[in-house]
């Protein structure tokens, strides 16, 4: 089968600030690359289809790596990501795991969006993987497992960090924080040091941290089907 769903969203603003936002770049090009390396073919998702916007933030100079760099001047990557699938065009059955990028975004399309959890749900239960980076964690919160258990009770996950929400000074403008809500869903919820790379394998479900995070992801994912070959 080797496919993989990568989720993105699309909220091209904050619904309630003058502040662009969209997928952070880095968080799906290191988690892609790693995956096609390794012969995965990507197909992107969002929760209505179609142009996903790219956060300008994540385009700073000092964001961007020589491999952002290289996905953002490939016209065939730009091109997927501006004709992405809707939920309801995806089957379950065809993709090995399922991934959910960030950018400040997802925090109003990716939690309440039922296709999605469906999605994510059945490729679980059909063996598959379960995977997010950073806000993208929020993709996770209301999956539930076949006995109707919210999946990532009792695991061990990792999202974008209070204190890293603090640190960027949009604690009070997201409608929640990721952390907090990991929490409140009964993850055992543990963390890096801010800003660097980290992530966590709990069971079938692959977490990372933050922007630095996708590549960790990504290895983590890729041992997880390694093994189950």
């Amino acid at each position: 089968m080797k496919n993989i769903l990568v989720v993105v969203t699309n909220i091209s603003k904050y619904p309630n600030q003058e502040r662009a936002t969209g997928l952070w770049l880095g968080e799906a090009v290191h988690f892609v690359d790693e995956m096609e390396k390794e012969g995965y073919k990507i197909v992107y998702v969002s929760p209505k289809g179609g142009y996903t916007s790219i956060d300008p933030h994540s385009l700073q100079p000092d964001q961007m790596t020589e491999l952002d760099w290289q996905y953002y001047s490939n016209d065939d990557f730009l091109n997927k990501l501006g004709a992405t699938l809707s939920a309801e065009d995806v089957n379950p059955e065809d993709y090995d795991a399922i991934y959910y990028t960030g950018g400040h975004g997802v925090m109003w399309d990716f939690p309440n969006d039922e296709k999605l959890q469906n999605i994510a749900s059945k490729i679980y239960d059909n063996g598959g993987i379960v995977s997010a980076v950073c806000h993208g964690t929020v993709g996770l919160l209301n999956i539930k497992n076949a006995v109707g258990n919210y999946l990532i009770a009792g695991k061990k996950v990792v999202g974008f960090a209070n204190t890293e929400e603090i640190a960027l000074g949009l604690d009070k403008i997201v409608p929640f924080l990721t952390e907090d809500e990991l929490v409140n869903r009964g993850a055992n919820y543990v963390k890096g040091e801010d800003w660097a790379a980290f992530a966590v394998v709990d069971d079938r479900v692959v977490t990372g941290q933050n922007p630095a995070s996708g590549g960790a992801v990504a290895k983590g994912v890729l041992k997880l089907l390694k093994s189950a070959r």
